[in-house]
């Protein structure tokens, strides 16, 4: 009876969570645009007639884009950031290990195809730490011509309103960098179908819920928008370049410098070739113990707030009918609010993939388990130890246990 209640104590935490994470997410704007900021092509009267205007509301930003290999879906995740509909001034930058990355032909082809833009397509052979992505991050820095800096992942697909929305609050001098939330955009085999739970419908709701009750003080991959300034006073990205978990370590420490990290309700779609289970079980593994690295106490924690796992350990515990019918409507809360958040961020849902929500929570606390087991991860293609600042050491494929 004492373990009974403590799982059922558990199941009912677990459950006021699921509805304050629900709630923090309806209460979040997703989707709304800045419409007072956005200047496109229908104004170009008036842009003509007022261009100090058009140039205060839209600066000049710099995007860099680390890349390494490409897939069916990079040509068009690198045009969306070429065709933005935006009045100021654009400089791109493509980097890539070395000539024969075969990111280098999908570049050209871009390049060829909007000569007119100021973008360039930049090796950066050099290998500064561990993180090969952020090694190229410090080799673009000194190219960067504009005040405003925008960092994204390569597959990364954006609205073509993006650069016109994210940088808005940056315009308070206050607020050090900007974050995009971002959707699975292509779920196309079960396993990723059960990632897209994780992602479409968790994470963002939890970083939400997280926002809600404490100052945010991490940055979201995919998009990341900055000014000079803030990245000059946690040293570049030099500083970051052991770093696994890059984006982290960005929003963490300019946040300790005093700015405010800010979401923006726009969403972008990050599109991934097909996955089976075992990758897809080591992307959620790498990413357990870098957040377990990163925030050890709130990442222990989190088991609580697993709204399947502890309702049927409450029902295994004491088999009932009573049980069973506080248990149903449990899970049935659960998925319902996984649901709504799935649909909010995808603009769509398939109600079919509900079963996949308790089936997330059940691998995900093996997974949390996992996170604890040790501190070897494998990410693009090589193999490192975690180390417990959050640095990485690389380490002979033999050594991974």
């Amino acid at each position: 009876m004492i373990l009974h209640g403590i799982l059922g104590t558990l199941a009912l935490l677990s459950l006021a969570l699921t509805l304050w994470q629900w709630l923090a997410a309806r209460r979040f704007p997703l989707h709304q645009r800045s419409a007072d900021l956005r200047i496109g092509a229908n104004q170009s009267a008036t842009q003509s007639s007022a261009p100090n205007r058009s140039s205060a509301l839209q600066p000049a930003v710099t995007l860099l884009k680390p890349l390494k290999g490409c897939d069916a879906n990079t040509e068009e995740c690198l045009r969306s950031w070429l065709t933005q509909d935006y009045a100021g001034e654009v400089q791109a930058l493509f980097a890539v290990g070395g000539a024969d990355d075969p990111a280098c032909a999908v570049v050209k082809k871009l390049l060829a195809e909007f000569p007119k833009l100021d973008a360039q397509l930049v090796a950066c052979p050099e290998r500064l730490g561990a993180n090969a992505k952020v090694s190229q991050l410090a080799q673009l820095e000194p190219r960067v011509k504009h005040e405003v800096i925008i960092v994204s992942d390569a597959d990364v697909r954006t609205p073509a309103d993006l650069l016109t929305n994210v940088f808005t609050p940056l315009r308070d001098v206050n607020v050090g960098l900007v974050s995009c939330f971002y959707r699975l955009a292509n779920p196309t085999t079960p396993a990723m179908r059960w990632e897209a739970i994780a992602i479409n419908a968790d994470f963002w709701s939890q970083v939400l819920q997280s926002a809600s009750f404490r100052k945010l003080d991490f940055a979201l991959g995919a998009v990341m928008a900055t000014r000079r300034q803030p990245l000059t006073e946690i040293g570049g990205f030099h500083a970051l370049v052991d770093c696994l978990a890059d984006d982290y370590q960005l929003g963490n420490r300019i946040a300790r410098q005093g700015y405010r990290l800010e979401l923006s309700p726009v969403v972008v779609d990050c599109w991934s070739e097909p996955m089976g289970w075992g990758a897809v079980w080591k992307h959620q593994l790498r990413w357990a113990r870098t957040i377990r690295v990163c925030q050890p106490m709130p990442y222990f924690c989190s088991i609580v707030a697993n709204a399947s796992l502890w309702p049927l350990l409450s029902l295994a515990s004491h088999p009932s009918l009573e049980v069973l019918g506080l248990v149903v409507v449990f899970l049935a809360v659960r998925i319902i609010a996984a649901l709504d958040h799935q649909r909010r961020l995808t603009r769509s849902c398939q109600g079919s993939d509900w079963w996949f929500v308790p089936v997330k929570d059940l691998l995900h606390a093996a997974i949390w388990v996992g996170a604890f087991a040790g501190n070897h991860i494998e990410w693009r293609g090589e193999h490192y130890r975690l180390r417990r600042d959050g640095t990485l050491e690389p380490e002979p494929p033999a050594a991974v246990s």
